[in-house]
């Protein structure tokens, strides 16, 4: 076994809360468009390819909003009751809505596609995304209802699985039909997506069932632990930069044993086991952090090179130290590191190649690291995340990820394999880490989500608001309180604030963080801040090639 390289691949999903606290109506779609199309699709790769494991990470806020979509679906299915999601109701209902309003902001909402892999795709759908741009951008006359019901039966099909649309009868069929569908033809569809949504937790739990997959998680509301307990904790790498008002976050480490507590319960309660690693929000990591996960019962931590890189000292010369697993003290969690270069080429490179190819050059890549001399016991760990990147991939990532896995599977020294394995492994021993820098996978600091004056505004809002749940919350909070408070100390609230991101995104966001602020005041019994309703943060970067947004991380 000694000649053997093994391989740890680890996808990440997540998405924030898009629900209104208070309505519980889904603002945002993508919760349920990546379960359509990526969560139901990296299912799909595996269950054809029993020789490959692989870790598959899921934030608890991520679980809590599938488990919910489920249960929405099946309600409506039994008794025609809305399901809170504007997208899905509208394919759902036998009519449109009549509100001008609420037809511009549907048409708006079915241009949210990658250009060239979901809409070129697909000509019919290409003519009606170009009615409904005519229409919102210069008062062209609005569509009549059957091409409005068209576009947004078209829009959920072009948001499905590559395997579901190359081996589902119903949906070929319903491709080929093109146009005119009909109330059947939409609630068949309904139907459709209710499976995917309500058949993944079977899916992944029986793939982990079979040992092929090791089912892991973030903390519950995807925080950026460092920074719950210790808002400088960016200036060990960034020694200058500039913090919030308040330099702490108010009961930080209490907050951040809730978020590992409440993310077990979740993880528990959706796939019936208890997950032996994690990896933490962002791949954010600092000594506290790490021992605070370790005193959970969580075995594995990973993070990012960089991270690697501005713990040791000196820093690492060779890809040797970068492939081993770490331990900061005997007994605690091992921490895995993800390898920038092979990862980020999944992430942001292989996307414009052939898919042969791109794998054949990943696999050169690991053989080539492989044959370098080095004592046994090496792992080479790749995590991105398991969503967003198939967007920019031919046919959802189709031809790459059935390339890589075939070759993969099949190869006699790369030998894939989880974290779990490599604790249980007896030819491996983790190196000690005499300390740990903090930081994340992004350039190995935390400066992603503080620093920025705008993201420091952000944190001074949540601050804020941490001080009235102290102030009135009581000595038990109810469930509903503890969670809302969880959803508002999320990273993406942090992420978007920023003049290099997209106004669109950034204002789609930070809306969305103020209504959870606001929702925390009112359970609360108090006041909302008049600052709530006053924008904070603009975007001024481009968006994204194929105008999709960054949703999730």
């Amino acid at each position: 076994m000694s000649n053997e390289l093994r391989v740890v691949l680890l996808w990440h999903m997540h998405q924030p809360d898009y629900r209104d606290p208070e309505s519980r109506a889904f603002h945002r779609p993508w919760t349920f468009l990546h379960a359509l199309k990526d969560y139901s699709d990296m299912a799909a790769h595996l269950e054809r390819h029993p020789r490959v494991a692989a870790v598959v990470n899921f934030s608890p806020i991520l679980l809590d909003q599938l488990a919910d979509l489920t249960v929405r679906l099946r309600i409506h299915q039994e008794s025609g009751a809305a399901i809170g999601e504007p997208l899905l109701d509208a394919l759902a209902g036998p009519t449109l809505v009549g509100d001008p309003a609420a037809r511009r902001a549907l048409l708006g909402a079915c241009l949210q596609a990658n250009e060239t892999h979901q809409v070129g795709r697909f000509p019919l759908f290409r003519e009606l995304v170009e009615i409904a741009r005519a229409t919102l951008a210069d008062g062209a006359p609005q569509p009549e209802d059957s091409a409005v019901l068209d576009l947004v039966t078209w829009y959920h099909l072009a948001w499905l699985g590559e395997t579901l649309r190359r081996e589902d009868p119903r949906v070929q069929r319903l491709l080929e039909q093109g146009r005119n569908f009909s109330p059947a033809d939409r609630r068949e569809l309904l139907g459709i997506v209710l499976e995917l949504i309500g058949g993944l937790r079977t899916r992944f739990a029986t793939l982990a069932g079979r040992g092929q997959v090791e089912l892991s998680l973030n903390p519950w509301g995807h925080p950026i632990l460092p920074l719950l307990l210790d808002l400088s904790a960016g200036r060990e790498t960034q020694p200058h930069a500039p913090l919030p008002r308040a330099h702490q976050y108010p009961g930080g480490e209490s907050r951040a044993r809730w978020h590992l507590a409440a993310g077990l319960t979740t993880f528990r309660q959706y796939f019936g086991r208890i997950p032996a690693g994690c990896w933490p929000s962002e791949g954010a990591v600092c000594e506290h952090s790490v021992a605070l996960i370790g005193e959970s019962g969580l075995g594995w931590v990973a993070t990012g090179q960089r991270v690697l890189h501005n713990s040791l000292q000196p820093p690492p010369e060779s890809s040797d130290s970068l492939h081993r697993p770490y331990q900061l003290k005997p007994g605690g969690p091992w921490i895995f590191f993800r390898d920038d270069q092979l990862s980020d080429r999944i992430g942001f490179v292989y996307q414009s190649w052939h898919g042969d190819d791109a794998a054949a050059d990943l696999v050169e890549r690991l053989e080539r690291i492989a044959a370098e001399p080095a004592a046994p016991g090496r792992v080479v760990t790749i995590a991105l995340d398991g969503e967003n990147p198939w967007d920019h991939y031919p046919a959802n990532g189709y031809y790459f990820l059935s390339a890589l896995y075939r070759a993969l599977g099949a190869h006699p020294t790369l030998r894939m394999t989880t974290p779990s394995h490599c604790l249980r492994d007896p030819e491996l021993r983790p190196r000690v880490l005499p300390r740990l820098v903090a930081g994340s996978w992004v350039h190995g600091d935390l400066a992603t989500w503080i620093g920025d004056p705008d993201k420091n505004r952000a944190w001074d809002l949540l601050v804020q608001a941490k001080r009235a749940f102290d102030q009135h919350a009581g000595s038990d909070p109810s469930p509903a309180l503890l969670r809302q408070l969880a959803v508002c100390e999320g990273s993406d609230w942090f992420w978007w604030p920023g003049t290099y991101n997209p106004a669109e995104a950034v204002a789609a966001f930070e809306q969305l963080y103020r209504r959870q602020l606001a929702g925390l005041y009112r359970l609360l019994g108090v006041a909302v801040p008049a600052e709530l309703e006053q924008t904070f943060t603009h975007g001024h970067g481009h968006p994204a090639a194929g105008g999709t947004m960054r949703p999730g991380s």
